[in-house]
């Protein structure tokens, strides 16, 4: 199987013909370790989200406070990394191995400063946050603790996207996947020892005393940046030792950012940032929006949305795709394949999201009493997610887009129709339709703008704007 996807990833270079079904397996190929990645995330979330949990609504409350606040440094640390990784996937499709080791090595520099200063800005307002995003005394240090704790782990997560993207965009899906698996399962067994405190165990009808730390919910955030520090060693190993296209250890060369390189990063990487502060501000004022509903409000919108994520396994896996083969097919300078790539990554991606939507529609009680022993959170985020449903093909219409996008280095304009979507079709709707139903009407607002982003994207990639290319040497 491997062996296909590089003699496939090959023609593309070569400038030889892909007939639609090599075009197809190639696709299938690529997504389809992302997606078992996405698949192992999915269920670390669930896994993280039920033994939280299992705690009560108000240690759950405390993580979905702050979880916006974290996506928004997440969202940093990853725009970062793909400003470096699609100038390799556009120098790798033009055959220049070397300018791609060159821009590995100076981005690796970048992120690594880069994460740090993200690192004590998080630290810097770990204390005043939940204060500032509206959360009741109940909740606060808890708070306060697990953010505190997951932005001491920045630098790991940096290193750890570094070396998923670059691994990614060089056509290498499978070793980036296992490796978040591998993330997933230390994650569960880190949470299990950390989070709940010494206790006896039954199994089978024999009982044990099980270890344990007992720091509630801080344990959640130290198991977890436990599990990112040892994958992104794991990562940086694969990608700096053994890669094919991408490892350095044998080669000389500067590790010193040029100004062309960060020019051609900042390119691709700072309209994402702009649309990560904007958008991830207008997810911290739904957080706003839905706090004064209370815990089981709180909680059941932290809890749906991880739900919810069952949905995205296959648009985001998708999205990694289209992205390597938009980005080396730029690079061969075949846009025919361009626009082949990005239709069939389309079709593909909401195909698959919206089969998971039907399934999610039926068993949204039943996938909800797997996050929640609290009756209420169960009822609540069970009819959430049935609205959310119907909101799914047009999600996975803007994830595969913009992977596209993104791959071709266009990011200002998908980044405008993020903002202008978010903003404007939900936000501002969503503050009016919350004070008439409550949180069934913040969702309604959701799943009304995922579906206008979905179709603005779909335009988007209709046309031949998007389709730039840059593959000077950095």
């Amino acid at each position: 199987m491997a062996e296909s996807k590089d003699i496939l990833l090959g023609r593309i270079r070569g400038g030889q013909g892909l007939g639609l079904g090599q075009q197809v397996r190639l696709t299938l190929l690529l997504c389809g370790p992302a997606i078992l990645a996405q698949l192992a995330s999915v269920l670390l979330q669930f896994i993280d989200a039920s033994m939280v949990g299992s705690l009560g609504a108000a240690p759950a409350a405390s993580i979905g406070l702050v979880s916006t606040t974290t996506w928004i440094f997440g969202g940093f640390a990853m725009a970062a990394s793909q400003g470096f990784s699609v100038q390799v996937a556009h120098l790798i499709g033009s055959n220049d191995f070397e300018g791609a080791r060159k821009v590995l090595r100076q981005g690796l520099t970048s992120v690594i400063l880069f994460s740090l200063f993200l690192s004590l800005a998080g630290l810097s307002i770990a204390a005043p946050l939940p204060r500032w995003l509206g959360g009741g005394a109940d909740i606060n240090g808890d708070a306060t603790g697990y953010f505190a704790i997951y932005t001491m782990f920045i630098p790991a997560m940096q290193l750890s996207f570094f070396g998923s993207t670059m691994l990614s965009c060089s056509g290498d899906m499978k070793i980036p996947s296992l490796l978040n698996v591998m993330m997933c399962v230390l994650d569960v067994i880190f949470n299990f020892l950390l989070i709940f405190p010494t206790r006896e165990v039954s199994v089978l009808g024999a009982e044990f005393t099980m270890p344990g730390a007992g720091m509630g919910v801080r344990g959640a955030a130290l198991g977890t940046g436990l599990a990112e520090l040892v994958t992104a060693a794991a990562l940086l190993y694969f990608l700096l030792v053994r890669s094919k296209e991408l490892a350095i250890v044998r080669e000389r060369g500067s590790f010193r950012p040029t100004p062309l390189c960060l020019k051609n990063a900042f390119g691709i990487t700072g309209p994402m940032w702009v649309q990560n502060v904007i958008m991830r501000g207008a997810h911290i004022a739904s957080t706003v929006i839905v706090a004064p509903l209370g815990p089981v409000a709180i909680a059941a919108n932290s809890f749906a949305i991880t739900a919810e994520s069952f949905c995205y396994m296959p648009g985001y896996g998708m999205g990694q795709a289209a992205t390597t083969l938009v980005g080396q097919s730029l690079g061969a300078k075949r846009r025919d394949l361009v626009r082949s790539f990005s239709r069939i990554t389309l079709v593909l991606g909401v195909a698959m999201m919206s089969a998971l939507a039907v399934v999610m529609y039926i068993l949204a009680p039943q996938i909800m009493s797997l996050l929640s022993v609290d009756p209420d959170v169960v009822a609540l985020g069970a009819r959430v997610l049935r609205i959310e449903a119907f909101a799914e093909a047009g999600y996975a219409a803007s994830i595969v887009a913009y992977g596209s996008c993104v791959g071709a280095g266009d990011t200002a304009v998908p980044s405008v129709l993020n903002l202008g979507s978010m903003w404007i079709v939900r936000i501002i709707p969503a503050i009016f339709l919350t004070r008439v139903y409550g949180l069934p009407g913040y969702w309604i607002a959701m799943c009304i703008e995922l579906n206008v982003r979905g179709l603005l994207f779909i335009g988007r990639v209709h046309g031949n704007r998007w389709m730039k290319n840059m593959t000077q040497t950095a």
